[in-house]
C-alpha cells in the first residue's frame, strides 16, 4: 500500500462509525398521517403536515432516513453521499419554511462550477480544458480558447434560458392545473379550477412573443439547439452533459432540452443557478428537515417497511400494514414511494381501474446511471491542470469534472452502446470531489470521490445479469477513462462502492434505478406526471396522495413534490371535516 494510504488509514482507525437514522419513541398504532419512506420528500410532508396540526408518523424501510439523499460510510471513516450528490433545486420557500438553516444545514458554494479537461495530443503544452462559473468575463476568456463566435454568444444564451427558467420556475411550487375540473363539474368548480391556470398564463406572458423559440428548446433535441448556438464541441458537450444527465436519452433525442433547463433552474440561500456541497454529506438535508418536522411533533421510524396500503370498503385509504403484519390505521396516508412500488405493489390491484394500472406501468423508469463512490488517498491530478506540490485542492478540483466530453458524438456513442443492451464503452463521467471544501468528509489528505457514469442498462444482453464480475467490469473501465485524463488515480484508490441500476432499485426503492423515480420525458410531466387525470398528487384511492419525485415537479432534491402534495391532502381534509 502507498505511504499516502498508510496515513489515511491511521487517520481512519481514529475516526468512530457515524449513523445517519432517526427514532422516535414507541410507535402507536394510529395516526392522523403516515407517510410511506423517509426520502426528503416524505420528510417535508410530513413537516408540513405536523406544522399544520396533522398528527404524522415516517415509516423508512432502510436503516437510515432521507431515501437518496443520504450519508453512509461505505468505507470506514469516508462519509458518502452515496445517491444524490450536489444541491441546487430544493425549494427556497422550503428552505425558509423549515428554518433549514436553523437546523443544521450549512452549504459550500462552488464557483467555478464546471471542469471539461479534453484529450489532446499535443507537444509542448498541456492539454486545453473550459473551466465555467459565475463571472462571465472568465467564461467568455474559457470558450474563446476554442471559438471567438462562441464567446461572444454565451452572455446571449445565458440570458435566453434564464429567461425560460423565470417563466417556469412558479410552475415547480403548485399542482398542475386541474384540466379536467375546468371543463367538468359544476360551475363553482369549474371557477375555482380556472384559478390553476394562471400560473401557466403568466409563464405565457413571460416568454412574451419568443414563445415558439422556448417551445421548441423544450421539445427539440438539445443538440439542435446546442447548434444552433454554438460551434464548439467541448462547449456544447459540456452543456449537453445537464440534459442527459440521469436519462436514458442522448443529446439527439427530441425533449431532452427540459431536463437541461431543469439542471440550471436551483437556487440556494437566493443565489440563482447556485450548486453546492452540503456539509456531512446530503444526509444532512434530510436530518436538517426531519428536525424540523420532528421539533412540530412528527415521529420518524427507521427499518419499518410497509408491506400493503389498508383501503377500506368504499375506496379509502385507512393506513398501512408493515412488514411483520402491524396495522397502523390514519386518515391520510401519503407515499413517497415510486409510482410503480406504490400502485403495483403496495396498493390492493383490485382497488385501482385496470386503465389506471395498465397507464402506470407503461410508465418509464428506465435508467442509464451506475453510480461510483470512491475513497482516495490523494487528490487526481489532471493533465490538463497539474497539481500544486502541496496538494490542496484547487479550483477545478471542487467542480463538476466532465470526462469523455470533448464532442457531442461520444455522448451518442455512449447512449447507442447502452440501448444494445452493452454498458457503454467509452461512457460518460461526471466527477465530483466534495472532500474539497469540506473537510469533514474524509481524513486528511483524503477524500471522496463521487462519480455518476452513463449509459448502463438495466438489463444486460446475451443474458448476462449485474453480477460482481459484470459490476467490476465496468467500473474498471471507468477508472481506465479517468486515468487517461489524470494519471496517479487508480493508485490512489482506497476503496470503491459500485452501483448499477439494479443495485439502486434493490437498495433505494428506486424503480428501474431511475433517480427521477421515472423518466423526465415531456410525456411524463405536468399535467401527465405520473399519468394524465392524476398529476394532482391524488390517486383513484380517496385519501391516498403520492408526495415522491413520480409526482409533479419530477426528481432532484427539490422538496417541491412533498410540500404540493401536503398542501393538497391538507385542503382535502378540510373540505372533509
Amino acid at each position: 500500500m502507498p505511504t499516502r494510504s498508510l496515513q489515511c488509514m491511521k487517520q481512519i482507525q481514529r475516526l468512530s462509525l457515524r449513523t445517519y437514522s432517526k427514532t422516535s419513541g414507541e410507535l402507536k398504532l394510529k395516526y392522523d398521517a403516515v407517510i410511506v419512506g423517509g426520502g426528503h420528500n416524505g420528510l417535508v410532508a410530513a413537516a408540513y403536515l405536523q406544522k399544520s396540526g396533522v398528527n404524522c408518523v415516517v415509516l423508512e424501510r432502510r436503516q437510515v432516513i432521507g431515501g437518496a439523499a443520504v450519508t453512509e460510510e461505505i468505507i470506514p471513516g469516508f462519509k458518502f453521499s452515496r445517491a444524490s450528490y450536489l444541491l441546487s433545486l430544493l425549494r427556497p420557500q422550503i428552505y425558509k419554511d423549515l428554518e433549514l438553516k436553523r437546523h443544521g444545514l450549512k452549504i459550500y458554494f462552488r464557483d467555478p462550477h464546471s471542469f471539461t479537461p479534453l484529450l489532446e495530443d499535443v507537444s509542448g503544452r498541456p492539454p486545453r480544458s473550459l473551466l465555467l462559473g459565475a463571472d462571465m468575463a472568465e467564461n467568455q476568456r474559457q470558450i474563446a480558447q476554442f471559438s471567438e463566435k462562441d464567446a461572444k454568444a454565451y452572455p446571449k444564451y445565458e440570458e435566453f434560458m434564464n429567461r425560460l427558467v423565470d417563466a417556469i420556475d412558479p410552475l415547480l411550487d403548485v399542482p398542475p392545473a386541474d384540466a379536467a375540473a375546468i371543463v367538468q363539474g359544476s360551475l363553482m368548480r369549474r371557477l375555482k379550477s380556472l384559478k390553476t391556470l394562471r400560473p401557466l398564463v403568466k409563464a405565457g406572458i413571460t416568454l412574451g412573443s419568443q414563445f415558439p423559440k422556448y417551445y421548441e428548446v423544450l421539445t427539440a433535441p438539445i443538440s439542435k439547439i446546442l447548434d444552433e448556438w454554438f460551434e464548439s464541441e467541448p462547449l456544447k458537450c459540456t452543456l449537453a452533459t445537464d440534459a442527459v444527465i440521469g436519462a436514458m436519452c442522448s443529446p439527439s433525442t427530441p425533449g431532452s432540452g427540459y431536463v437541461l433547463l431543469h439542471h440550471v433552474m436551483g437556487e440556494l440561500e437566493g443565489k440563482k443557478g447556485s450548486w453546492g456541497y452540503v456539509e456531512g454529506g446530503m444526509g444532512m438535508v434530510s436530518n436538517a428537515i426531519a428536525k424540523s418536522a420532528k421539533e412540530s411533533g412528527a415521529e420518524i421510524y427507521t427499518e419499518k417497511t410497509v408491506e400493503q396500503i389498508l383501503v377500506d370498503a368504499d375506496g379509502k385509504a385507512i393506513g398501512v400494514v408493515l412488514q411483520d403484519g402491524t396495522e397502523i390505521h390514519s386518515r391520510l396516508v401519503l407515499s413517497n414511494a415510486t409510482p410503480h412500488h406504490t400502485f403495483l405493489r403496495m396498493t390492493p390491484k383490485e382497488r385501482l381501474p385496470e386503465d389506471f394500472i395498465r397507464k402506470i406501468s407503461q410508465f418509464d423508469a428506465k435508467s442509464p446511471v451506475t453510480k461510483i463512490n470512491v475513497a482516495v488517498d490523494r487528490l487526481p491530478n489532471f493533465l490538463s491542470r497539474p497539481n500544486t506540490p502541496d496538494g490542496k485542492p484547487l479550483p477545478h478540483h471542487r467542480c463538476s469534472i466532465h470526462l469523455n466530453s470533448e464532442n457531442m458524438q461520444l455522448l451518442n456513442e455512449a447512449h447507442e452502446d447502452a440501448s444494445k443492451g452493452r454498458p457503454s464503452e467509452r461512457p460518460m463521467i461526471e466527477l465530483c470531489i466534495p472532500s474539497s471544501l469540506d473537510p469533514t468528509l474524509a481524513p486528511p489528505g483524503c477524500h471522496v470521490i463521487s462519480i455518476f457514469s452513463q449509459y448502463t442498462p438495466y438489463t444486460l444482453s446475451q443474458g448476462r445479469t449485474w453480477n460482481e464480475e459484470e459490476r467490476n467490469k465496468y467500473a474498471d473501465n471507468v477508472f481506465d477513462w479517468i486515468e487517461k485524463y489524470a494519471p496517479g488515480f487508480k493508485a490512489s484508490v482506497i476503496g470503491r462502492d459500485v452501483l448499477t441500476p439494479p443495485d439502486l432499485e434493490r437498495i433505494f426503492g428506486l424503480s428501474g434505478g431511475n433517480i427521477f423515480h421515472g423518466s423526465m420525458s415531456l410525456d411524463q410531466l405536468y399535467f401527465a406526471r405520473p399519468i394524465p387525470g392524476f398529476a394532482n398528487y391524488r390517486t383513484p384511492i380517496e385519501s391516498l396522495y403520492l408526495c415522491g419525485s413520480g409526482a409533479h415537479p419530477g426528481g432532484g432534491v427539490m422538496g417541491a413534490s412533498g410540500r404540493n402534495a401536503a398542501l393538497v391532502a391538507l385542503q382535502d381534509l378540510k373540505l372533509s371535516a
